[in-house]
């Protein structure tokens, strides 16, 4: 079988196609191999992102090395730590559809036979997976890595306790000296951000999932193992291309329930329900909530990575403790990792976890010694989110896991979080914080503000915080998103009044309004949905098309509108 390429440099009328590409300066040997994209996510606004050119050149020489030509490309990023609290939020999801997008356009306009992914942080990394799915030619993803820890008073620092710092000075407990100290060091270079927040968490599931080599979601940044890492992925493609291995090959049921297993025991960030759901609808898979559920209840606990576990350890810490191959050892001794599962490293997944477990078991416990015996999300049902709800099980305190408490209630971020700079949020209160879902938001901010704020000024463990947006793999506390149906939809959120107490039981899985069947429905007669927030531009037609949360908060094909 030819290549895809050939279509765009074999015969005579690809003339014209090949004195162009001789401009670029091919030579005829270069356009005659197999033509691999490389996408490429470097920007100067994203830390974890600055420094991924060197990342793909590294690829580029391993591609070249392999017998391929490298053809390198853009793709856009938004920091989301930049883009957070102000309108910036509400295009940071709607961007992983845009980066799918991009990627599928190159691929297919540009004839490549293959693809290396160069990505880091939060909505890049799900684009270009569901990029990966969908047009399912030989594909390896790449990531930058994570961002080494900071130190500031001989402790280990990072990105939200900066944020966590802010609430603390407009509370009185920090001095704002402190603060700029802080300000100066917790980031001290380039990656993702050091926790397990999502950009981390999804560079760990895609080595998981089987499309990234061992090492994609834990060799530090700054490392030099990770341009070797880079090198090897070049040539694992090429290797994957000589025998035909493509991503809907390797992105199976078997697959997503590994990725779902290694989330569940490392306490992956809760944004990553959304993008896993996402990944299933690319590769035309079935992926719901109640699976999600199942294996959450069946995989422990076994770490406990920033912003869990007071932020302790980092992700520098995994990766010293073996990474995900030793996650997926520990698991695959209790039977949790399909072992046949194949991925680009390797013909199985089996053949790269063997024998591998925990070299730090305070960092990463043994599957017989876990923190708990369930996983670090939960899937929470009932009267509030008929259709589900995601909870970070594993950053919530002890006493909130069940919590029963007055709703106080906030048509946006804005509001919530000046009520809480204000002091009127009181211990035992239940902030709703509504009309932020993918439709409603649009684009479902994260709330790393409000939870940062909570936790700066001494609340996070003493209130819980419900929105049908979603919160940053950074927020720690009771908070629970993805509340579906969102406001904008009529659901049962939309519904509520100030003073409605809220029952919050994460252990039974359920979270309800304590409200009669009767008076929701008088409710729900007398609800009218608000004018868009947006009508028109990007973020307009996003919410024309975006589907629930519970779905992944996709954009529907058109023949699901």
């Amino acid at each position: 079988m030819g290549l895809i390429s050939d279509s765009a440099k074999k015969g005579l009328a690809r003339a014209p196609h090949r004195s162009l590409l001789k401009a670029i300066g091919y030579t005829d040997r270069e356009i005659g191999q197999p033509w691999v994209g490389v996408a490429c996510a470097a920007n100067e606004v994203i830390p974890g992102h600055t420094h991924l050119q060197q990342v793909a050149d590294a690829v580029k020489a391993g591609v070249r090395m392999a017998g391929g030509t490298p053809m390198q490309f853009g793709v856009i990023g938004i920091c989301d730590g930049i883009a957070m609290g102000h309108a910036g939020m509400h295009y940071s999801l709607p961007s992983r559809e845009i980066i799918a997008d991009s990627v599928e356009m190159m691929a297919r306009a540009q004839a490549f036979d293959a693809m290396v992914l160069v990505t880091n942080c939060d909505k890049i990394d799900p684009g270009m997976l569901m990029a990966a799915a969908r047009v399912n030619i030989p594909t390896v993803v790449v990531s930058g890595g994570p961002m080494l820890a900071g130190r500031h008073r001989a402790r280990d620092v990072d990105f939200i306790t900066v944020m966590e710092a802010q609430g603390a000075v407009e509370a009185g407990r920090m001095e704002a000296e402190e603060l700029a100290e802080l300000e100066e060091c917790a980031c001290p270079g380039c990656g993702s951000c050091a926790g397990l927040f999502t950009a981390n968490s999804m560079n760990c599931l895609t080595e998981a999932i089987g499309m990234g080599l061992p090492g994609n979601g834990t060799i530090p940044a700054v490392y030099a193992q990770r341009l070797r890492l880079a090198k090897e992925a070049g040539m694992a493609v090429m290797e994957m291309l000589s025998i035909g291995r493509r991503p809907r090959d390797i992105i199976t049921p078997e697959s997503l329930r590994n990725a779902l297993a290694v989330d569940m025991a490392v306490g992956g960030s809760s944004n990553t329900v959304l993008h896993l759901l996402a990944v299933a609808y690319e590769a035309r898979l079935e992926l719901d909530l109640d699976t999600i559920q199942e294996i959450c209840d069946a995989t422990p606990n076994l770490a406990r990575i920033s912003p869990a576990g007071e932020g302790r350890h980092h992700m520098q810490d995994l990766h010293e403790a073996g990474g995900i191959p030793a996650v997926m050892g520990e698991l695959s001794r209790k039977g949790l990792i399909d072992l046949d599962a194949p991925c680009v490293a390797a013909d199985r997944i089996g053949d790269i976890v063997a024998g591998r477990n925990t070299l730090n078991p305070e960092v990463l416990r043994p599957v017989d010694d876990p923190y708990m015996p369930t996983g670090g999300l939960a899937i929470l049902s009932g009267n509030l989110a008929p259709e589900g709800a995601v909870v970070k099980q594993s950053a919530v305190p002890e006493n909130l896991l069940r919590h029963r408490g007055p709703a106080r209630v906030f048509d946006g971020e804005e509001e919530a979080v000046e009520a809480m700079r204000a002091g009127r949020i009181s211990e035992g209160d239940v902030i709703v914080v509504r009309y932020e879902g993918p439709s409603g938001g649009p684009g479902m901010r994260e709330m790393l503000n409000p939870t940062a704020t909570l936790a700066g000024m001494g609340l996070s463990g003493k209130v819980a915080l419900i929105t049908d947006g979603r919160f940053s793999g950074g927020s720690r506390g009771a908070a629970i998103g993805h509340i579906s149906p969102e406001a904008a939809q009529g659901g049962p959120i939309a519904l509520l009044e100030e003073g409605d107490v809220i029952e919050l039981d994460i252990p039974g899985r359920r979270i309800d309004a304590a409200v009669d069947d009767a008076e929701m429905k008088r409710r729900a007669e007398a609800w009218r949905p608000p004018a868009p927030r947006v009508t028109e531009g990007v973020l307009a037609e996003y919410a024309r098309r975006v589907s629930s949360a519970s779905r992944g908060a996709v954009r529907l094909r058109f023949e699901e509108c």
